[in-house]
């Protein structure tokens, strides 16, 4: 598969912040800061992202590199929501887009690289611009787009509760 040291790291630290995530979309319905698997996801996808500074296929700093940076705004805008206005229920419609943003952006190019690699010899994909990588990204954003609507949803039935009490 050709991946340097750097990759094989970088690549080990994005899998357990993707299942990190996962895990805590299906225990909260989020990516939850305040709990252990929310954590591994902000920590996890910092060092995936600042890992991908150093990885380029191209050579020099490029668009993937941007995106990587960008991707680190998200999640440590999302962080400072957090941690600086706990008791703002407004702040949580916003940090709750954001880490779910970062996770759906996350996922472009892990499918890229997945299917541009594999099966070893007969990936799937032959090219980014391979329909099958726009397909399975058409799928990541319908999800990601029913998940924001859903936890939008579920934080305005939370702010109410909070506001009734």
């Amino acid at each position: 598969m050709g991946l340097s040291n750097l990759g094989i790291f970088h690549t080990l630290i994005g899998v357990i912040a993707i299942i990190a995530a996962i895990a805590s979309y299906i225990r909260f319905g989020k990516i939850n800061l305040a709990h252990g698997s929310g954590k591994v996801y902000f920590y996890g996808t910092v060092i995936t992202s600042l890992t991908a500074l150093g990885i380029s296929k191209l050579g020099g700093f490029n668009a993937g590199h941007v995106f990587a940076l960008f991707i680190v705004v998200l999640v440590v805008t999302a962080y400072w929501l957090n941690s600086s206005k706990k008791g703002n229920n407004k702040a949580r419609f916003l940090e709750n887009f954001l880490l779910s943003f970062s996770f759906f952006l996350s996922w472009v190019p892990t499918v890229n690289e997945t299917l541009t690699r594999v099966p070893i010899g007969h990936p799937l994909a032959k090219a980014p611009t391979d329909p099958i990588i726009a397909k399975t990204l058409l799928v990541f954003l319908l999800l990601f787009i029913a998940g924001s609507a859903y936890q939008f949803i579920q934080q305005r039935k939370i702010n109410k509760m909070a506001a009734a009490a």
